[in-house]
């Protein structure tokens, strides 16, 4: 059996998310208290991580610089909850995160510290919001378009502004990111042949060109960050490779914020290194869905609460 561990990013989120596994594991409460401390030192202002994802309320959990920090603070509790409970589990031979979830994956590796993380992470929603003013940029699902329909109708749609593939999820399934006047035109062209589009609730076009202040941001945010070399191989959003030189890690995570999220790429190259069961680590089951559709050689199992980690016993070898 050869495991990887998958991170779900933004968009995952949801009001008592890794509750059950603080009340149930010792090792995930800390993780909640390490993130809680790590976030006040850096802004007093900010709200307390475990209470925003406990209690919410909602709108305060989906604003994007609360989302962030909080997604990482719950996927890296429900990791410690895994190693107390299961100290026998193999360990996995990658690790890979859908664009935010590629910080997890950095903290179960040991390359991060939780702490930078969740700092880091913080800073990264606020450069990503405040890259594009509100109501300028916008997001939609392409379901049903090739990729090359998709490029030629991004390329066409340029003429009144910036649009490009921002999210590679699954074969049939891509975001578009860009100016609003260009990815609703690219919309009408793809609609037009045979694509169905989906407005997507954002509050910014991430994954394209326009993210290139924040991703400037995130160069300086993590320049004093210390990067350890990884007890396992984190697969880059970017170039969808395992990396496993942490010289190269502040590079991947400054290129991911403008960059498309290179995600069916990177569930191949998991195959290509044998893997077949991944654990999904953190809220929801958005990854199972993907990686079915990407390559059902690889079994995901979804990890979200106290329950699902105990079930994981029939995995101990």
């Amino acid at each position: 059996m050869r495991i990887a561990w998958l991170f779900p990013g933004q968009g995952s989120q949801e009001v008592g998310m890794g509750r059950s596994v603080a009340e149930r594991f010792a090792s995930a409460r800390d993780v909640f208290a390490r993130a809680d401390a790590a976030v006040a030192a850096a802004d007093p202002s900010a709200p307390a991580i475990s209470k925003l994802c406990f209690e919410g309320p909602d709108d305060a959990l989906t604003l994007t610089a609360n989302t962030q920090p909080a997604l990482v603070a719950t996927s890296s509790a429900i990791v410690a909850a895994i190693r107390e409970a299961h100290p026998s589990l193999p360990a996995p031979v990658v690790a890979l995160g859908h664009s935010l979830g590629e910080y997890s994956a950095l903290v179960a590796s040991g390359a991060l510290r939780l702490e930078d993380a969740v700092r880091v992470c913080r800073a990264r929603g606020q450069a990503m919001q405040a890259a594009v003013p509100p109501g300028e940029g916008s997001m939609a699902a392409v379901l049903g378009a090739d990729d090359e329909t998709i490029a030629a109708a991004c390329a066409e749609a340029a003429t009144v502004g910036l649009v490009a593939p921002a999210n590679f999820n699954a074969p049939g399934q891509t975001v578009i990111a860009g100016s609003a006047p260009a990815v609703a035109r690219a919309a009408e062209i793809l609609g037009s042949r045979g694509g169905k589009v989906i407005p997507l609730k954002v509050s910014a076009p991430f994954h394209c060109a326009l993210m290139k202040p924040a991703a400037l941001a995130m160069e300086k945010a993590l320049a004093s960050v210390e990067i350890a070399e990884p007890a396992f191989p984190v697969i880059a959003n970017v170039d969808a490779e395992p990396n496993a030189d942490p010289a190269r890690v502040r590079g991947l995570l400054v290129g991911q914020v403008d960059a498309p999220v290179q995600w069916v790429r990177s569930i191949r190259r998991a195959a290509e290194i044998g893997v077949d069961v991944a654990l999904e680590i953190g809220p929801g089951k958005v990854l199972a869905g993907l990686v079915k559709r990407i390559d059902k050689r690889i079994r995901v199992v979804s990890v979200s609460d106290a329950k699902a980690i105990e079930e994981l016993a029939s995995l101990v070898g």
